[in-house]
């Protein structure tokens, strides 16, 4: 007979601490629920605080977006694989451009050898915007934009190309990514110096808050910085400084937050322990929401909405038994929808090997579609509501959220961290330490350092061939471009751009002039970096 006591098994259970460093117990009542604050910042689907979902009846009135990530050689197959996946029910398109265009580089200039459209798809001037979305109903299927340090030009060909075939842009919908300041911490698409690149973001928000409203200018991406190694809640947090930051610099320019605040969106990660992500977006949403009523007096509703995508995270792949990141990618959608998010996209199960066929791609997009159509994630709302783990852990993710925000500002501010390297440096040192820790098994991984065959099988993963005849036509295309256009109108354009820098106007009605006269985005950028120079990143060990 066993007699020991609750208290005495207790004991015998190992310790659990996530990956944000709060501690997990084996068992969770109200009293837990009490002991963290209670159930002050749980409210009502669409109410403040917004934990629980920012519309009242979230997918049972509409289900998330579907927006897969794609793109890849020239805008003329990218079109190709767009109107693939939206024929196979996606509703929403996520755009992947080469490494040149995100440097701001033309197809054309020597650096970008070998990188023309190989991991995205090339852009050099407006007239690739118009074959890339060539038949696509730009009312029906809202385009986002995966692009930063060139994000302004890209933004100024999207709206201009839109204009040109008829959209008016007052009610045109779409996104961009344009977080530059992740960049500096996460993937070093960077083009100039911190403070002139905020400033074009700046420039972004103003502009499209006057011209195009509807349209999101910025998506916040803690998803990166999860992906170069922050944890959960150093996701969310620094993504509200990120946001911040952005916000500070449009109010300084004379802005209200209500005039601009409901168009900032985010894009989150998602990988790891399920409860924990669930419980880091339910947390981030209601302290997105406090932050923006107390700290910045908003006081339109989706002002304080955290608007979302949120999708499985590169990072949580694997290339050893890479079928295994079919049934991963089943279980981010579940978290992603579990978690509220307003649009889904997912890394299909090649991509830690290549860029996604349209086989994995699709199937991808089925395990959304199965979610909505078969396991009745779109019949309730918040379904996960009320669990005494989830209210404890979502109030104690939203407390650590806070310190990590306090902690940033009593340093100086995230602009000035990021500025110096520390927060990368930061980041480097735990993405070394979980890797290490894969590797020595602390952390498990299937099919890494758990259950592994002594003898892996072959898989079969078709690699994305890079295509030099593709960039050679891509730069037969500029250069025909180039000469069909109207020189002096394109010369005239660009020298607005190099006087509005350095005047410190606002940057977007040149660019949209320069886009319109077909100025490519190497052009555009050189003449930026006349003015505000080139980034050096510091280097910190």
């Amino acid at each position: 007979m066993n007699d020991r006591s609750p208290v005495d098994l207790k004991a015998q259970v190992r310790s659990v601490v996530n990956e944000s460093g709060i501690g997990v117990q084996p068992l969770y009542t109200a009293a837990d629920v009490e002991a963290s604050g209670g159930l002050e910042m749980l409210g009502e689907p669409g109410a403040y605080p917004f934990t629980r979902g920012i519309h009242p009846m979230m997918y049972r009135k509409r289900p998330w977006t579907m927006r897969q990530y794609a793109g890849f050689g020239n805008p003329r197959e990218s079109n190709q694989r767009f109107k693939y996946l939206i024929a196979n029910g996606q509703t929403g398109l996520n755009v992947a451009f080469d490494l040149p265009t995100q440097i701001g580089l033309d197809s054309d200039d020597p650096l970008a050898e070998g990188e023309v459209g190989r991991v995205g798809m090339a852009i050099d001037t407006l007239r690739d915007f118009e074959v890339a979305f060539d038949g696509i109903d730009l009312a029906q299927i809202t385009v986002s934009l995966t692009i930063n340090g060139a994000a302004a030009i890209l933004i100024a060909m999207y709206l201009a190309m839109a204009e040109k075939r008829g959209y008016d842009l007052a009610q045109l919908r779409g996104t961009a990514q344009n977080d530059i300041l992740k960049e500096f911490i996460g993937r070093g698409t960077w083009v100039f110096p911190v403070e002139p690149s905020i400033r074009l973001v700046g420039d972004t928000i103003e502009y499209c808050a006057q011209h195009a409203p509807k349209y999101s200018p910025v998506s916040v991406c803690g998803y990166h910085i999860r992906e170069s190694g922050a944890t959960p809640t150093q996701e969310m947090a620094y993504a509200f400084c990120i946001a911040r930051a952005y916000a500070d610099d449009v109010i300084r320019r004379g802005m209200h937050v209500d005039e601009f605040a409901g168009r900032l969106s985010y894009n989150f990660n998602i990988f790891g322990n399920l409860f924990e992500q669930v419980c880091k977006f339910r947390a981030g949403r209601s302290l997105w929401a406090k932050i923006m009523k107390e700290q910045y007096k908003a006081e339109k509703p989706g002002s304080m909405w955290l608007r979302m995508i949120a999708g499985g995270g590169g990072g949580g792949l694997t290339l050893e038994q890479p079928e295994l990141n079919i049934v991963r990618g089943a279980y981010y959608a579940l978290i992603s929808a579990l978690s509220g998010a307003q649009t889904m996209a997912l890394c299909s199960y090649d991509e830690a090997y290549t860029i996604p066929t349209e086989y994995s791609a699709r199937i991808s997009l089925r395990t959304m579609q199965i979610l909505i159509e078969e396991m009745g994630l779109t019949e309730t709302v918040d379904p996960l509501g009320g669990s005494y783990y989830v209210e404890t852990m979502t109030n104690r993710m939203r407390d650590r959220m806070e310190e990590i925000i306090a902690e940033t500002d009593a340093e100086g501010g995230i602009v000035r961290l990021i500025s110096e390297g520390i927060v990368q440096a930061r980041v480097s040192a735990q993405a070394y330490r979980m890797q290490r820790d894969i590797e020595s098994g602390r952390f498990a991984k299937v099919g890494v350092n758990r259950y592994r065959s002594e003898q892996e099988e072959e898989h079969p993963v078709e690699l994305h061939a890079y295509d030099e005849d593709d960039a050679r036509r891509q730069i037969d295309e500029l250069r025909r471009v180039r000469a069909e256009r109207d020189g002096a109108a394109a010369a005239g354009a660009l020298e607005r751009v190099r006087h509005d820098a350095a005047a410190g106007a606002n940057l977007m009605p040149a660019i949209v002039d320069a886009v319109k006269a077909y100025a490519s985005v190497g052009e555009i950028t050189n003449e930026l970096v006349k003015v505000f120079g080139r980034y050096r990143e510091p280097i910190r060990f």
